[in-house]
């Protein structure tokens, strides 16, 4: 089968196609006929060495995966051959970027008569994501104010969709173009700020009567996130979900002190350990989508031997919405 490897850490240009044995489904896993693959900031980070854990060489990158099961080992009950499933798939052996994987019986969700393939990979990560960033670690509560930096990717128009469902009173989004503040509006966000501006932290506040946000989503790093705290009303909740910008802030937790501020982080991998939250928020989410109250926007799909390409792409910010690899 064709995937794509990359054997040292690097640029987009270290991602090779390469040829792969397929792989064999061990007890309670699936072989995946990989139909569509979503791309993620992840990846990027995993192919530069910058991920949050280790990544052992080779490494074929890559974790949403939509398809039709081919083949199920032993002990699969709940599928079987020709099913369509979309799974997050984490183990180091897996091959996300390829034409085949394997994936846990526990992690699959049956993709509903009503969503095809494509949309299916660009639901688990970033869906998944946004929801427990707002809900499980944000607590956004009914009538408050979210800020939600990125409004127009993949996480950021997942949440700004979100919290809309959740009750939130104002959902003010950050954008780079007014093509993307525009598509963040289109989305449900009620007010969209240029972050490339200088005192955009300054418009966010006005943009709430001056009081500030009570929860805000992170994921730039830097002196983003300093401004970003600057947004926080009291007892305001700032999640961390990722640092784009490469650049680590430091910060005194002392700070967060005179107006009961809380700092949080968010790593998805966490939540898969527990099935009965990630399980559900999924169905909830794909329910959402089937029933029409969440749109999807599928910013480019690609062929597989085009991911270097892609890669490029998502982290020159030329992007919007979700990119999907098809092998």
């Amino acid at each position: 089968m064709k995937a794509i490897q990359f054997k040292e850490f690097g640029g987009p240009e270290v991602l090779e196609l390469i040829d792969m044995e397929i792989p064999e489904p061990g007890e309670h896993e699936v072989l995946i006929n990989t139909k569509a693959i979503g791309v993620n900031y992840a990846d990027t980070a995993r192919r530069g060495g910058q991920y949050v854990v280790e990544t052992k060489l080779p490494y074929v990158p890559g974790s949403e995966v939509a398809g039709v099961i081919a083949k199920v080992g032993r002990g699969v009950r709940r599928f079987k051959e020709g099913d369509r499933v979309v799974t997050l798939i984490g183990s180091e052996n897996a091959t996300g970027y390829a034409e085949y994987t394997v994936a846990d019986e526990q992690g699959l969700i049956p993709i509903p008569e009503g969503v095809d393939e494509t949309n299916a990979a660009a639901i688990p990560l970033q869906g998944l994501s946004a929801y427990h960033i707002i809900k499980t670690m944000g607590r956004l509560e009914k009538g408050e104010t979210i800020l939600i930096h990125a409004a127009a990717g993949g996480v950021g128009l997942f949440a700004v969709q979100l919290a809309k469902i959740f009750g939130a009173g104002k959902v003010i989004g950050t954008a780079s173009s007014e093509e993307k503040r525009a598509l963040a509006k289109e989305y449900g966000a009620d007010e969209v700020v240029d972050y490339t501006k200088e005192g955009w932290e300054k418009e966010v506040r006005n943009s709430n009567d001056g009081k500030g946000v009570d929860v805000a989503l992170e994921m730039a790093g830097g002196e983003v996130f300093h401004k970003t705290l600057d947004c926080l009303a009291s007892f305001g909740r700032l999640v961390i979900y990722g640092v784009a910008s490469g650049e680590q802030p430091h910060f005194y937790p002392a700070r967060l002190m005179a107006k009961n501020l809380t700092v949080t982080g968010f790593f998805l991998p966490q939540i898969m350990k527990k099935p009965e939250l990630f399980l559900e928020s999924l169905k909830e989410i794909l329910a959402y989508i089937e029933e029409g109250k969440i749109k999807l926007e599928i910013g480019g799909v690609f062929s597989l031997e085009n991911a270097a390409e892609v890669h490029r792409k998502l982290q020159g910010r030329q992007t919007k919405g979700k990119l999907i690899l098809k092998p």
